[in-house]
């Protein structure tokens, strides 16, 4: 008989009283606010403590600077598989658990490469950019894995490497790990430009995008033929200007970055993409029909750090102001474009609710009804009533969470807490959503 998700919590929770770590939060604290929804922090794999008297915290020594969460749901010979994949940004490996079965570990995905790994490396650089390095190998090294998306039926799995570990100022290629789900295992690598950040799949399959925190540029992979060996480069895109990356002098390439491009959403038709600027604000524009950046539209709050589309809406996250946004996505897109031969314009529509200083991920419910945000300087998470735009009520979280996930049943909200400067965080916290 089929597992149902997380079946021992309901024992496991009567135990919750005995566990209280300094600076974390209680399992078991409930949102505060509306009763319209509530969550419950009902279990966290972390590695911080692996002497937890509460058996519902589940000890990971993997767990190093989670930054991103990603759940894949599919069915596979008429049964569904259920797997959280973590990135481990400073850990350089993913961790994969199985989701129907109490978060038990399936396996580490590495990304420390070798040179047994060089049949990986179909190509050797990246158009345009140039190992400087003094390095005979380049393709030796740990990558720090970012964010991630799905692709081709939920059949393959993009994890950029915001850097290789060698390239301290991230001024080399970086590289982009295809993984077979099926597998769980690397079965190509790509150059990228440096400091990649954001990847995203198009809606028909047809496209990834890379968008590249470190050099203000976004480029296209072709995916249409389903083909792994055949997937490749057909577009590089420019926002704005080229950043010169001749640094004279060692820099924090976390924040001399450019325009801090982060964000990326493809529109629900995959005829646009939509990337946020984090330098300054706005969202670039870029024609796929095309393959042309247009401009870019402003008129958001600063900072906007995370996009995502929901049915007719766009939603973002502005990290300074602690603030999101929603409008819709085609009036944003039809006000830009009837204005012919404006490379940039600005748009005001917007529906605004403050959720915490360090907006950072954001995740809306299946219905378009709830929205929740990070609160990263404030180690919150905020819910938002999407229909008028109204914070209506907030959970506690372990330091600096950044990274989240729900599940397709929106029951679980998947929350990473990264830490910062050493402090806090390396932890995986997952909560349970009721709705009233």
């Amino acid at each position: 008989m089929k597992k149902i998700l997380f079946p021992a919590f309901l024992l496991l929770l009567l135990n919750v009283a005995a566990y209280c770590q300094i600076h974390k939060v209680k399992i078991g604290v409930q949102s505060t606010g509306s009763p319209e929804v509530t969550l419950k922090l009902v279990t966290r794999i972390q590695s911080f403590n692996n002497a937890s008297r509460n058996k519902a915290d589940i000890y990971d020594k993997a767990i190093n600077s989670p930054k991103s969460a990603l759940i894949l749901e599919k069915m596979v010979d008429g049964i569904t598989v259920k797997k959280l994949y973590v990135n481990n940004l400073e850990g350089g490996v993913t961790s994969v658990y199985d989701m129907n079965d109490s978060l038990k570990k399936i396996t580490e995905i590495n990304h420390t490469f070798s040179v047994t790994d060089s049949a990986l490396f179909k190509e050797t650089d990246f158009p345009g950019y140039n190992f400087k390095f003094k390095k005979g190998q380049p393709n030796l090294f740990t990558g720090k894995p970012v964010e991630m998306c799905l692709s081709n039926n939920n059949r393959f799995l993009w994890v950029p490497y915001y850097r290789r570990d060698y390239d301290k100022q991230a001024t080399e290629p970086s590289a982009l790990a295809l993984i077979d789900v099926n597998t769980d295992k690397i079965i190509r690598v790509f150059p990228t430009a440096p400091l990649p950040k954001m990847v995203a799949c198009s809606q028909d399959s047809k496209y990834i995008a890379v968008t590249n925190w470190g050099d203000n540029t976004v480029h296209l992979i072709d995916i249409s033929s389903g083909d792994p060996d055949k997937f490749q480069y057909v577009a590089h895109f420019v926002v704005d200007y080229s950043m010169n990356l001749n640094f004279n002098k060692i820099v924090n390439r976390d924040n001399d970055c450019g325009l801090c491009l982060r964000g990326t959403v493809f529109t629900p038709d995959s005829n646009y993409l939509f990337v946020g600027r984090m330098g300054g604000g706005g969202i670039a524009v870029f024609d796929l029909k095309n393959k042309k950046y247009l401009g870019s539209v402003f008129g958001t709050k600063n900072n906007v750090r995370h996009l995502v589309i929901n049915g007719d809406y766009l939603f973002l996250s502005s990290n300074k102001d602690g603030v999101v946004e929603k409008t819709k996505w085609r009036d944003l897109l039809d006000s830009f474009l009837s204005k012919k031969g404006q490379k940039n314009i600005k748009y005001t529509d917007w529906q605004t609710a403050f959720t915490g200083l360090g907006a950072r991920t954001i995740t809306v419910t299946a219905d378009g009804a709830y929205l929740f945000a990070n609160a990263n300087n404030e180690s919150k998470i905020s819910i938002v009533r999407t229909s008028d735009m109204k914070t209506i009520g907030s959970v506690k979280a372990d330091p600096f969470p950044v990274g989240m996930a729900l599940d397709q049943s929106n029951k679980y909200l998947i929350v990473t807490a990264q830490g910062r400067n050493n402090k806090g965080g390396n932890s995986v916290m997952i909560y349970e959503i009721t709705r009233q």
